[in-house]
């Protein structure tokens, strides 16, 4: 379920689209429900900004159902009904039903609701919770306390006064059996208020025709709420958050601090690895055994090998850093960076699409660009590879054991053999060959005693006329 608009959130972007943990809630459910079946199977049901929402979830390979207008969660069904019984295809058996904004949901959670679905050869099967405050949430009313059988849903708005005191809520994650729940959606009425379709009144028919309607309680509520306000929505990114924290320390990784690192649900990390305070892993970020994050740093959609050291303030955005490379303080590598085993990037480099080999080094306010650099180079302080013409960019090739002086500027297209030289403060517009020195500066020009002369000219007091 996918097509609502989450007006309390006073936001432009659809409601599902809205991220905790780095992920759009819609992109956590249907992660969760293709651990259960493959993503042809999987219908996500759209209809505000339905081509927005189609094309966050694009890649997922999952089908797409528009339903327009949204009439709510009855009709999001119908229109499910139609689609599938016109395809011509078999009807599936069962229907699992999610909610596009639950995206904690765990796929184990799932398949414990459908197992007791089958357990108890229901009709239809019921994900609740019991948060602390159910105000605002339908509640289940079972037929007797502990045991699995419901005779209603009932909407917050229609429950009596001893109904209030019910703790149990209804989480809008159902399992159904697929004929049972089609022969009733049309009996759904919107004379209500809102003027819905509503899909928990099916259970109320399910229970009149004699057929099992029960439920299982989650053990735990965040697991199944959804976030109907930005500060709810915050909530939930703070609890996948410290989720991942846990998952990743019981897996060998030292995090000091974990309340003020940002982790995304993606990442992946090896054990004794070093995470310091206040850094941010973002994306699908993977790295390996035994590094060392410093305190704020951003690593972001970046893959890093085993034992590399990331020191403070680095930023890493689609990068890939060899074994054992050292980085920082304060390195900015952008997309399509790759550094070798053993190289160093120091103090205030910027790094883009350049590859950096094996051993080579670049450690002081360097910006190289559009470069392809080979191994066991030193890149000395302040060198730039110029590789925009205003128009186009263009390479700089670097051979193995280059050494490029400080302060110099290579004009692209340009190569460098193996093994030569650039003398510091030069510009290089012409190819060296290998084993060569290039110097390209002006000459220096010494004029002994000038500062003295100009000093005692100055210090000559003026003719008055």
């Amino acid at each position: 379920m996918a097509a609502g608009k989450g007006t309390r959130l006073n936001s432009k972007r659809p409601k599902v689209l809205h991220e905790v943990g780095g992920r759009a809630l819609l992109l956590h459910v249907i992660a969760a429900a293709k651990m259960l079946v493959p993503a042809e199977q999987i219908y996500c049901i759209i209809g505000h900004e339905a081509e927005r929402v189609r094309a966050a979830a694009a890649s997922t390979g999952v089908n797409f159902v528009v339903q327009q207008p949204q009439q709510g969660t009855g009709h999001a069904l119908q229109v499910l009904k139609l689609m599938l019984l016109a395809s011509g295809k078999p009807l599936p058996s069962h229907l699992l039903v999610l909610s596009g904004d639950a995206p904690l949901i765990r796929a184990e959670t799932l398949e414990a609701l459908c197992h007791l679905h089958m357990q108890e050869r229901a009709a239809m099967t019921i994900l609740t919770a019991v948060p602390q405050d159910p105000t605002g949430y339908g509640r289940v009313l079972r037929l007797t306390p502990g045991q699995p059988e419901v005779v209603a849903i009932v909407e917050q708005k229609a429950l009596t006064p001893a109904q209030l005191a019910v703790p149990e809520i209804n989480s809008g994650i159902y399992c159904f059996e697929t004929a049972a729940l089609f022969g009733k959606l049309e009996m759904l009425s919107n004379n209500n208020a809102h003027g819905e379709y509503y899909l928990t009144d099916v259970a109320a028919y399910l229970v009149a025709d004699g057929l099992r309607v029960v439920a299982l309680q989650s053990g735990s509520v965040d697991e199944v709420l959804g976030a109907n306000t930005i500060a709810e929505m915050m909530h939930l990114d703070q609890a996948m958050r410290a989720a991942t924290a846990r998952r990743l320390m019981a897996q060998g990784v030292t995090i000091f601090r974990p309340d003020t690192c940002v982790i995304d649900a993606e990442v992946n990390i090896g054990p004794d690895t070093v995470i310091e305070p206040y850094v941010q892993l973002l994306g699908a970020t993977r790295i390996g055994s035994e590094c060392l994050i410093r305190s704020y740093s951003v690593v972001q959609n970046s893959e890093l090998g085993n034992s590399v050291t990331v020191r403070n303030g680095c930023i890493l955005d689609h990068a890939a850093i060899g074994d054992g490379a050292l980085l920082g303080p304060y390195a900015h590598l952008r997309p399509d960076s790759r550094i070798g085993e053993n190289a160093h990037v120091g103090n205030f480099c910027e790094i883009k699409k350049t590859t950096l080999g094996r051993g080579s080094k670049a450690n002081h306010l360097s910006y190289l660009g559009d470069a392809v650099i080979g191994e066991n180079v030193n890149i000395g302080a302040g060198v730039i590879t110029c590789n925009y013409d205003g128009e186009h960019k263009h390479t700089t090739t670097i051979g193995d054991g280059v050494f490029v002086g400080s302060d110099s500027t290579l004009v692209a297209p340009i190569s460098l053999g193996d093994g030569s030289f650039v003398g510091a403060g030069s510009c290089v517009t012409h190819p060296v060959p290998a084993g060569s020195l290039a110097i390209g500066r002006a000459h220096q020009i010494t004029k002994q005693g000038w500062v003295t002369a100009r000093r005692a000219a100055a210090s000559k007091p003026e003719k008055k006329d």
